[in-house]
C-alpha cells in the first residue's frame, strides 16, 4: 500500500513498510545501546579472568598469614554490596598465558610472590614496601573491558588494604595505650628521681666541707706521721746500742759464771780442808802450820771472790736501771732485777766471807793458844760456812749465767726492735707523704663537691621538669578499650566515603546520552527515506510555508513515536517510577519532533552533504557526553549542538540535575529555526532561471 509522501531520491512512493522500517529504527538503535551498555556490573559474569597466585606466604608471632590466598578467595566469592562477579578461574601463569592468547580469559590478575610479605611490612620491618598487584588484559579487549578489570580488582585490592590499616591502626591506638601506661610509669619513676636528686644535692651541698675537714686533717695526720717517723728512727738507733751492750753484757757474765763456778769449787775444797785440819786438831790436839797457811789462802781468795762478786753486782744494777729506758721486756726487766738483787746478796755474803776469812786467819793465830776441843767445834762451823759460801757461789754462777742467757735475748730483741722501729720510720714517712697527698686530693675533692653540688642541683632540676613532662605527656596521650580502637581504626583506614556513587560504568546520564543518539539518528533515519523539499514545489501554487510543513509533517509524526518508543525501550530496562517515566516520555516525543525538523532542514539546506553533517553531530554527541576530559574545542562545539538541549532536558528528567525548561526551551528553538531554514530551502527551489528551464524542456 503506498502512500502520497515523496521518496527521497526516487520517485517511488513510500510505502507502510517504510515508515515502519523508519519508526521502528531509533527504537532498535536504543534498545541495542541500553541493552548492551546500561549498568554492565550486573552481567560481569559473562567475563572470563584467570587468577595467578604467586604467593609466598609468611609467617607472624608463629601464625601463618596467606594474604594472597585471602585476596583469592575475596575476588572469587564477591561481596555482600555486590553479589554479582566476574568468572573467575584460578590457574597458573603458562594456562592464563594461554588462555588470554586464544581468548579464553578476557584478563589476567597476577598476584606476586612477595604480596603477603610486602603487605604486612609495615608492622614487620623497617622498610615498608607496598603490596602490588598486577592486570593484564587481553590485546583485543574491548574498550570498557580493562576499566572493568580494573574496577573490580581496584577494589578488591582496596578493601585488603582497608582491613590491613584496621589491623595496624588498631594495635597503633592500643600501643598507645601501652604507651601512656609506660609513660605513667616512667613520670612516677622520674618524680621520685627528682626526689632523689633533690636529696642528692643537699648532701652534695654538704660535701665539700667534709672534704675540706678531710684535707686538714690529712695535713695533721702527715705531721703527726713524720713525727712519728723521727721518733722511730730515734728508737732504732737507742734499740741498735742497746743490743750492742747486751751483747757485751753476755759475754762479761759468761766470764763472771765462769769465774763463779771457779770460786765455789776453791770455797768447797776450803771447806773440806778446815774440816780435815779441825779432825786433825780434833784428834792431835795441835794446829798444823798447814792451817794458817790455808787461813791466809782463804782470806786471799774470799777477797777476789768479794771483789769480782762486787763488780757483777754493779753491772747488773746498772743494766736494770737501763733495761725499761732501752725498751726491754717487762719480764726480762722483772727478771734482770732480780739477778741483780740475788748478785747484791752475793756480793755482800762474798765480802762476808773475805772478812770471815780474815776472822779465821787472825783466830787461827789466837787457836793455838785455846782448847783444842773450842778451835775444832769453831773450824768446824767455819767449814759449813764456807760450805754454805761455796752453794751460794754456785747459785750465783747459776744465775749469771741465766742474766748471760737473757743478755743473748735481749741483744736479739733490741736487734729486732731495731729493725722494727727502721720499718716504723719508713712507714711512717710514707703515712705522711700519703696524707698530704690525701690532703692535697682532699682540697681538690672539694672543688670538684662544690661542681658537684652545682650539678646535682640542676640534676634535681631537670629530673623535676622531666616528671612534670612526663605527666604532661601522659595527659595528652590518648588512651583506647579495645572495641574503642577498632572502631576508630576503621575509621582512619577508610576516613571519607563517597555516598550516592553507584557501581554503573557510565552512571545515571547514559540512558540520557543513548535516548538523544537513539532519537537524532531516528530523525536522520527519516530523511534519508522521505524527501524534504517536495519536488512540485516550483510548480506548486501553495504557500512555501505549506510546502515545507507537508514535508515536515510525515518526519515529525515519526519522531514524536520514535520518542515514545524510545522511552518504552528505557522504562524495560531501567524501571523507573511513573511520574519520571512520564516527563521522559514526554520530552523525548519533544526531542524526536525537533530532531525530524532539524534533519530536514540539514537535507534541504545542505542537500546530500546535510545528512553527512547529520552523522557527525551524532558522533560529536557521543565523543562528549562519554567523559569530560574531551578537549574545549570539541566541548565548546558541542554546546552548540541541537543535541545539547534534548540531553540537557532528559538528564534533568532522570536525575536532580536541573535543566528541563531551557533544555525544552532549546529544542523548540532549534525547530524554529530548522523549519524557517527549509521554508528559505522551499524559497529557493520556486524560483529557477531561464537556462534550467530550457535545460528542463528543450525546443
Amino acid at each position: 500500500m503506498t502512500l502520497p509522501i515523496e521518496r527521497a531520491r526516487s520517485r517511488k512512493p513510500v510505502t507502510w513498510l517504510t515508515l515502519v522500517g523508519v519508526l521502528l529504527l531509533p527504537a532498535v538503535i536504543g534498545g541495542i545501546l541500553v541493552a548492551a551498555l546500561y549498568n554492565p556490573t550486573e552481567r560481569l559474569e559473562s567475563m572470563s579472568t584467570a587468577i595467578v597466585n604467586n604467593d609466598e606466604p609468611v609467617t607472624i608471632d608463629g601464625q601463618t598469614v596467606p594474604l594472597g590466598r585471602q585476596l583469592t578467595a575475596g575476588l572469587v566469592e564477591g561481596s555482600d554490596d555486590q553479589p554479582s562477579n566476574l568468572d573467575w578461574t584460578i590457574s597458573n601463569p603458562d594456562d592464563a598465558r594461554a588462555g588470554l592468547d586464544d581468548g579464553t580469559y578476557d584478563a589476567i590478575i597476577t598476584i606476586p610472590e612477595n604480596f603477603s610479605a610486602a603487605a604486612t611490612s609495615t608492622s614487620q620491618s623497617e622498610n615498608p614496601v607496598q603490596a602490588t598487584i598486577s592486570v593484564e588484559t587481553a590485546p583485543d579487549s574491548l574498550i570498557v573491558d580493562d576499566a572493568i578489570t580494573a574496577q573490580v580488582t581496584q577494589a578488591a585490592a582496596s578493601l585488603m588494604g582497608e582491613q590491613l590499616s584496621i589491623v595496624y591502626l588498631e594495635n597503633v591506638f592500643l600501643g598507645f595505650t601501652t604507651l601512656g601506661d609506660q609513660l605513667g610509669d616512667a613520670a612516677d619513676g622520674a618524680t621520685e628521681l627528682a626526689e632523689g636528686a633533690a636529696a642528692a644535692a643537699d648532701g652534695a651541698k654538704a660535701l665539700p666541707g667534709g672534704a675540706r675537714q678531710v684535707a686538714d686533717g690529712a695535713g695533721s695526720l702527715g705531721d703527726g706521721a713524720a713525727e712519728i717517723g723521727g721518733g722511730a728512727a730515734q728508737l732504732a738507733g737507742g734499740a741498735s746500742s742497746l743490743g750492742s751492750g747486751a751483747t757485751a753484757l753476755q759475754s762479761g757474765l759468761s766470764t763472771i759464771a765462769a769465774k763463779t763456778r771457779d770460786a765455789a769449787a776453791g770455797a768447797t775444797a776450803l771447806a773440806e780442808g778446815v774440816d780435815a785440819g779441825a779432825a786433825a786438831l780434833a784428834s792431835d790436839g795441835i794446829v798444823p802450820a798447814d792451817l794458817t797457811g790455808v787461813a791466809a789462802r782463804t782470806e786471799d781468795t774470799a777477797k777476789v771472790a768479794a771483789d769480782a762478786i762486787g763488780g757483777v753486782a754493779q753491772g747488773l744494777s746498772g743494766l736494770s736501771a737501763q733495761c725499761a729506758a732501752a725498751g726491754g721486756a717487762t719480764a726480762f726487766c722483772a727478771q734482770l732485777a732480780a739477778l741483780a738483787d740475788g748478785a747484791d746478796g752475793a756480793s755482800q755474803a762474798a765480802t762476808g766471807t773475805h772478812t770471815l776469812a780474815g776472822y779465821t786467819d787472825d783466830g787461827l793465830s789466837q787457836f793455838a793458844a785455846q782448847a783444842p776441843q773450842q778451835l775444832s767445834s769453831q773450824l768446824s762451823t767455819i767449814a759449813g760456812n764456807v760450805r754454805t759460801l761455796a752453794g751460794g757461789l754456785g747459785q750465783l754462777a747459776d744465775g749469771v749465767g741465766q742474766s748471760a742467757s737473757g743478755a743473748g735475748a735481749l741483744a736479739t730483741g733490741a736487734s729486732q726492735l731495731s729493725g722494727g722501729a727502721t720499718g716504723i720510720a719508713e712507714g711512717a714517712n710514707a703515712l705522711a707523704s700519703g696524707a698530704y697527698q690525701l690532703s692535697s686530693g682532699a682540697g681538690e675533692l672539694a672543688d670538684g663537691a662544690d661542681q658537684l653540688a652545682d650539678g646535682v642541683s640542676q640534676l634535681a632540676d631537670g629530673t623535676g621538669e622531666l616528671a612534670d613532662g612526663l605527666h604532661t605527656a601522659v595527659e595528652a596521650i590518648p588512651s583506647y578499650t579495645d572495641d574503642e580502637a577498632t572502631d576508630l581504626a576503621s575509621v582512619l583506614a577508610d576516613p571519607v566515603a563517597a555516598e550516592g556513587v553507584g557501581s554503573s560504568i557510565f552512571g545515571a546520564s547514559a540512558v540520557p546520552l543513548l535516548a538523544t543518539l537513539a532519537l537524532w539518528f531516528g530523525g536522520l533515519a527519516s530523511f534519508v527515506a522521505l524527501q524534504a523539499v517536495p519536488r512540485h514545489a516550483l510548480s506548486s501554487r501553495r504557500p512555501s510555508v505549506l510546502l515545507a510543513a507537508r514535508s515536515l509533517a510525515p518526519a515529525a509524526g515519526i519522531g514524536a513515536l520514535q520518542g515514545l518508543l524510545v522511552a518504552g525501550v528505557v522504562q524495560l530496562a531501567a524501571s523507573y517510577d511513573l511520574g519520571t517515566w512520564m516527563l521522559f516520555a514526554g520530552l523525548s516525543v519533544v526531542a524526536g519532533v525537533a530532531f525530524a525538523a532539524v534533519n530536514q532542514a540539514l537535507v534541504a539546506v545542505f542537500g546530500g552533504a546535510g545528512r553527512w553533517i547529520s552523522a557527525l553531530v551524532g558522533v560529536l554527541a557521543v565523543a562528549t557526553g562519554v567523559v569530560s576530559t574531551v578537549p574545549g574545542v570539541l566541548s565548546s562545539v558541542a554546546g552548540l549542538m541541537p543535541t545539547t538541549p534534548a540531553y540537557t532536558a532528559l538528564l534533568a528528567a532522570l536525575t536532580p540535575a536541573e535543566g528541563v525548561i531551557p533544555g525544552v526551551v532549546g529544542m523548540l528553538v532549534w525547530g524554529g529555526l530548522a523549519f524557517v531554514a527549509t521554508i528559505i530551502a522551499v524559497v529557493r527551489r520556486r524560483t529557477t532561471s531561464p537556462r534550467s528551464v530550457l535545460v528542463t524542456a528543450p525546443a
